[in-house]
C-alpha cells in the first residue's frame, strides 16, 4: 500500500483510522539523531520533549541501535517460563543501582504501577492491614482503570464508572493530611518524587523523610513512582537519591530502554516476599530485546557521564531562564531537578508550545500554564542555546499578541 508521505496526508489517515485519544501536533516525525528529529517533509526540530522523557540518550544512539539489532538477530521473545541472559543481566544491574532486592519486568509505566499496587496490597493483607493507598493530588500514575483511580483527576475519571476503589488523595507535601488518614485500612503511600504531568513539582525533603518514618512506624509500604523522573533524568540514576529516603517499592519505565517499551517494579525483600507464585505475571514483560536495550541505555549513561551532564545542563537552563525573568515577566517560576524542568508562565503555555513548534523546537505544556522541558540528557550545547532562544522568542510573540 502506497501512503502519501506528507504531514497533511498522514494526519488525514490518523483522523480516519486511529482511536481519537490524542491531540496531535500537525507534523509527522520520520527520523532522529541525537537531540534532533526530522519530519517527513525534511524539517528539522530540536527535541526538548524526548518522547516525554523517554529518549534519555537521544535518538539513534549507536550503542542502543547496535544492541537492539544484535539481540533481534538472536532472540526477541521467550515468555517468562524461561530466564534469559539479558533479563538476568538487567535485573542484577537494577538491584545494584537501587539498593533494592527484587525486580519484576513489565511493558510500561502504568503496568509497573499496577504491579506496585498489587505488591503493596498483598503485603498489607499479610500484615492485617487494609488495601487503601494514599496518593497525591496533581499526580499522574497511568491510564489503566486502577492507575486513573490512583491519579484521581476528575477529567480522567469521567465516563469510567465504577471507579476502582482503594485510593485516598491528599495535597502534595501536606503531611497533616497524610497523618489524618492513617489507620489500619491504609496499605501504603504512593507519590512521584517529581510530579511530571502535575507541572514539575518537587517533593519536599522533610515531607518525604516524614513519609518514610510513618511507613516504618505503621508497617506501610512507601512507593515512589519514578516512571518519568528515574534513570538519570534528574541527575541521579533515581530521583530519590537526592533525598536520602529509601523507598520500599520503585516503578520505572520511560527512560529505561531508550524508547523500546519496558517497565519495572523494584522492591525490598521483605515486601516482595508477600507475593506468592501465580499472584502476578506478564507475557511480554522482560523480553530479551527490551532488556538488552535497557542494558545499553544504562551503560551509555554511565560511560558518557550523563548524570553529571543532566545536572550541569539543567542548572544552565534554569540559570538562563531565571536571568531572563527580568525582561520576561511572563515567566513566573522556573523549577526542577536536572533535566526535568518546568517553566511556569502567566500566559497560555499551549500557545507558546505551538509557537515553539513553528520555530523548530518540540516541547510540551502541562498543568495548563507550565512548559515542560525534558530533552535528552546528552543534548548538544548549541541545541540548548537554540532551545532557550526559541522559548524566549515564543513567549515574547505570544505575549505581544495578547
Amino acid at each position: 500500500m502506497d501512503i502519501d508521505m506528507t504531514n497533511e496526508a498522514l494526519h488525514v489517515l490518523d483522523q480516519k483510522h486511529y482511536l481519537p485519544t490524542f491531540k496531535r501536533y500537525p507534523i509527522a516525525l520520520e527520523r532522529g539523531s541525537g537531540s534532533k528529529v526530522w519530519d517527513v517533509e525534511g524539517k528539522e526540530y530540536i527535541d526538548a520533549l524526548a518522547g516525554i522523557a523517554v529518549s534519555n540518550i537521544g535518538h539513534s544512539h549507536q550503542a542502543l541501535t547496535f544492541a537492539i539489532a544484535d539481540q533481534a538477530s538472536k532472540l526477541i521473545h521467550t515468555s517468562n517460563f524461561y530466564v534469559t541472559p539479558p533479563q538476568m543481566d538487567l535485573v542484577t544491574r537494577l538491584t545494584e543501582l537501587s539498593g533494592l532486592d527484587r525486580v519484576f519486568m513489565a511493558n510500561s509505566g502504568a503496568e509497573a504501577v499496577e504491579g506496585a499496587i498489587k505488591i503493596a496490597r498483598k503485603y498489607a493483607a499479610k500484615n492485617g492491614r487494609g488495601g487503601t493507598i494514599i496518593t497525591m493530588k496533581n499526580a499522574f500514575h497511568g491510564r489503566t482503570l486502577a492507575t486513573i483511580a490512583a491519579t484521581g483527576k476528575e477529567g480522567m475519571l469521567n465516563g469510567f464508572d465504577p471507579i476502582t476503589p482503594g485510593f485516598a488523595h491528599v495535597e502534595f507535601n501536606n503531611i497533616d493530611q497524610v497523618e489524618a488518614l492513617i489507620d489500619d485500612s491504609i496499605a501504603g503511600i504512593m507519590l512521584e518524587v517529581v510530579q511530571g504531568e502535575g507541572g514539575v513539582n518537587l517533593v519536599d525533603a522533610d515531607y518525604l523523610r516524614h513519609l518514610r518514618a510513618l511507613c516504618d512506624q505503621h508497617k506501610m509500604v512507601l512507593i515512589l513512582d519514578e516512571v518519568q523522573c528515574g534513570l538519570g533524568r534528574t541527575g541521579k540514576m533515581f530521583a530519590y537519591e537526592h533525598y536520602h529516603a529509601k523507598p520500599d517499592i520503585v516503578t520505572l519505565a520511560k527512560g529505561l530502554a531508550g524508547g523500546v517499551p519496558i517497565g519495572a517494579v523494584l522492591a525490598r525483600e521483605h515486601v516482595a516476599q508477600a507475593i506468592d507464585w501465580g499472584d502476578h505475571g506478564t507475557t511480554f514483560g522482560g523480553n530479551p530485546l527490551a532488556c538488552r536495550a535497557a542494558i545499553a541505555v544504562i551503560e551509555v549513561i554511565n560511560q558518557e557521564g550523563l548524570l553529571d551532564a543532566a545536572m550541569n545542563t539543567g542548572a544552565h537552563i534554569k540559570e538562563q531562564l531565571n536571568q531572563a525573568r527580568a525582561q520576561y515577566p511572563e515567566i513566573l517560576e522556573v523549577r526542577g531537578l536536572g533535566l526535568m524542568i518546568g517553566v511556569q508562565l502567566s500566559i497560555d503555555a499551549k500557545e507558546v508550545v505551538n509557537r515553539m513548534l513553528e520555530h523548530g523546537v518540540l516541547s510540551n505544556a502541562t498543568a495548563n500554564n507550565v512548559i515542560r522541558l525534558v530533552p535528552p540528557l546528552n543534548i548538544a550545547p548549541e541545541d540548548v542555546e537554540r532551545l532557550l532562544s526559541v522559548l524566549l522568542l515564543s513567549i515574547k510573540e505570544i505575549s505581544a499578541h495578547g
